[in-house]
């Protein structure tokens, strides 16, 4: 892996949807969730960097065919975030326009947790966890199906102080 691949998020699925020669930067230097196309001599590279949130945080975004591929008909946006052996947290995404699912991967791309729908009978997600390793994690939005496109919120709260 190069040194450039090393802080990547989720690099095998993105490898595998993309091209060969996807470069991944590291996460804090591009502010939002970036596949960028750049021609090159012999391939055409991307780079993928997820928005950096922090606990506590919320945002207000919009998911759009300019995001992600699921390899589903769909599109998902990611959001990195620093998280403590011991957090509990809530990630909760509401969205009026698609049936929202939220996913929590850890610096390996496994998942932690997914929440397809809110425990309110509703089409939003509402995800608890209690995180077992100190590190770098990737919340992933995104829409049930094909149906993943439209404005969104996503709020992330600490549950308990460590």
């Amino acid at each position: 892996m190069s040194s450039l691949t090393k802080n990547c998020y989720y690099l095998p699925l993105l490898s595998a949807i993309l091209a060969p020669g996807v470069v991944c930067m590291n996460v804090n230097a591009v502010p939002r969730t970036t596949i960028v196309e750049t021609p090159t001599p012999k391939n055409t590279r991307f780079v993928y960097a997820p928005i950096s949130l922090p606990v506590g945080g919320e945002v207000n975004d919009t998911l759009s065919d300019r995001d992600i591929p699921t390899g589903d008909g769909g599109f998902a946006r990611d959001y990195s975030i620093q998280l403590k052996a011991g957090d509990q947290i809530a990630i909760d995404l509401t969205s009026e326009t698609f049936d929202a699912v939220v996913t929590l991967l850890n610096s390996e791309g496994k998942t932690v947790g997914k929440n397809d729908d809110g425990p309110d009978g509703s089409s939003n997600s509402l995800l608890f966890t209690r995180i077992k390793d100190t590190g770098n994690y990737v919340i992933r939005v995104q829409g049930f199906g094909e149906t993943s496109s439209g404005a969104f919120k996503l709020k992330v709260s600490k549950l308990k102080a460590q």
